[in-house]
């Protein structure tokens, strides 16, 4: 009799720890739709700072099962605003979420939809702000500026190398000029005709010359690596160079720069190799979504 009432005060102590346990695991369901009443599907709903979460299905309904009483639930979905709710002990709460027209850039290279963000791509993809860049850094060429501000870009000016003189040889992860697919504004641009000769960085390849853009001209970079080859074809292997120029109309931007290095040798004056840049930029509207980009650009 005491093993029986023993095993018997156990279950109960069993039941009941069980049962507290159960009551501490919350469920919360709803719907999930837009302003116009239209349930939205894939929209994340999880709970904050937990790895507890969910998708709503076709229906835009979801089931989240949460942990304490004082949990916040996000709801998040491209395009429209992210909403914080505390349940409060409610079963069912169904949630609206307003559209938003502050999204992230959309990048044209990558390997998902051209509606994803940078954050959201599997593999590395920099995006380089020519706008800070060409303020910050002082550098004349497009060239120069991707020298000193993505990784495995290299290009140095060459001297006695023939053509290489005007046309730098630019190279991407160590490989050839030629293996470097560059787009503007996800269109290819076209090679240079000249044939890196002399000992130059390059030597019987063609590169893109991409200091005939103006810097002026290009809102950013983006630069894919991996993976680049499996979508944009065998003159993509050491990666993709896009250059997306400037499309804010009836905007005007310039600026002016000038430099030089001091100089002991010279005995006419105390510096030398001075350098005199000064550009503007224009963006004009053509039709209902087109744009002009039209940019001058002097350079001494």
């Amino acid at each position: 009799m005491r093993i029986l009432g023993k095993f018997t005060a156990f279950v109960a102590t069993v039941s009941l720890v069980f049962s507290i346990a159960l009551a501490q695991q919350r469920t919360l369901r709803g719907t999930v739709t837009n302003q116009a009443g239209e349930p939205l599907i894939g929209v994340n709903v999880f709970e904050k700072g937990t790895p507890r979460g969910t998708t709503t299905d076709k229906d835009g309904k979801y089931s989240l099962t949460y942990g304490s009483a004082d949990a916040v639930i996000v709801f998040s979905f491209v395009g429209h605003k992210r909403q914080e709710i505390k349940p409060a002990g409610k079963r069912e709460i169904n949630v609206v979420l307003e559209e938003s027209l502050e999204l992230s850039e959309v990048l044209v290279v990558g390997t998902r939809s051209q509606t994803r963000t940078v954050t959201e791509t599997p593999v590395a993809i920099d995006v380089i702000n020519f706008k800070e860049l060409t303020t910050r850094i002082g550098l004349p060429d497009v060239h120069q500026i991707l020298q000193y501000s993505a990784p495995s870009f290299n290009a140095n000016r060459q001297s006695g190398a023939d053509g290489a003189d005007h046309v730098d040889p630019a190279s991407l992860r160590g490989l050839g000029p030629d293996q470097t697919l560059v787009l503007i504004n996800g269109k290819r641009r076209h090679q240079s005709s000249l044939i890196n000769i002399f000992g130059s960085r390059g030597r019987g390849n063609t590169g893109t010359d991409l200091n005939a853009i103006p810097a002026s001209a290009i809102e950013r970079i983006e630069i894919l690596r991996d993976g680049a080859s499996a979508q944009y074809g065998s003159d993509a292997i050491a990666g993709v160079i896009n250059v997306v120029l400037k499309s804010s109309v009836n905007e005007f931007s310039g600026s002016m720069s000038t430099g030089a290095h001091e100089s002991r040798y010279r005995t006419d004056r105390s510096y030398d190799g001075e350098e005199l840049q000064v550009n503007g930029n224009y963006v004009a509207s053509l039709g209902e979504n087109g744009f002009a980009n039209i940019t001058l650009d002097y350079l001494r």
